[in-house]
């Protein structure tokens, strides 16, 4: 298992694009830290004053926010074998399909955990650079860490729940597609319908925003509630995933 596990990262450092959806995911919190700490304490955008905890709690989640990228290097670590064709000799290396599966499930896990430890560090440090200059940097006491824990972790789960969905859809355009439509269009229509706004906190994006932090919106579970939840979407999209590359054929 240990040599599968690094054949994957092999594969996955070969290319550029790991670099680029880091770089992405870096350049897209900062983005969010910038935007949401210059208009702290304005009473239209209801975001509360630099050096409160609630600001440092919202603030220090907007790492959560690089989600869909580590979701896309799920997808791609899975879907990349079908999309050049070397899903065969692969598994013909490795008849056992389910180890195969597996080791992308760790690697991708481990290779989430060091990109999602860079993109929360420089969440960190945009929003104690741009508060600092306001008058007020977030500590690093215990809540904060606590706050940038559970970030990183989100980011993890997105990985593995990305390299699951991969594995069931095996169509690396298509996973991408829904994944965003998902994300981005079914999810916001749940959470804004007061008629379904209920159902949002036992979906993935409800249990991420009680992981982490929510800005405004429907109720949600409690925090270590949300991240079992999350958790549980990880390892679902992560059995099935490997189920279905075990049983069908390969195309």
């Amino acid at each position: 298992m240990i040599r599968l596990v690094r054949a994957e990262l092999t594969k996955l450092f070969t290319t550029k694009v790991w670099l680029g959806l880091l770089l992405g995911a870096v350049v897209m919190v900062a983005a969010f830290a910038v935007f949401f700490t210059a208009f702290a304490g304005d009473p239209e955008s209801g975001i509360p004053e630099v050096g409160t905890a609630a600001y440092d709690d919202l603030a220090l989640s907007t790492a959560a926010n690089a989600n869909i990228l580590f979701l896309i290097l799920g997808i791609i670590g899975m879907t990349q074998e079908y999309r050049h064709r070397t899903a065969t000799p692969t598994f013909l290396t490795t008849p056992k399909r389910g180890q195969v599966v597996i080791a992308k499930l760790i690697a991708y896990a481990l290779a989430g955990a060091a990109f999602a430890l860079v993109v929360v560090v420089v969440n960190y440090v945009v929003v104690a650079i741009h508060a600092g200059a306001l008058g007020s940097a977030p500590a690093l006491n215990a809540d904060n860490v606590e706050t940038m824990a559970s970030s990183w972790l989100a980011l993890i789960i997105y990985s593995v729940i990305g390299v699951g969905l991969g594995a069931l859809l095996r169509n690396q355009v298509g996973a991408i597609v829904g994944g965003l439509v998902y994300l981005f269009v079914v999810e916001p229509i749940i959470r804004s319908v007061p008629a379904t706004a209920g159902a949002y906190k036992w979906m993935p994006g409800g249990a991420l925003e009680a992981l982490t932090a929510t800005f405004e919106g429907p109720e949600l579970l409690q925090a270590w509630q949300g991240g079992l939840l999350l958790l549980g979407y990880g390892l679902v999209a992560a059995l099935l995933g490997t189920l279905l590359a075990v049983r069908r054929d390969v195309v």
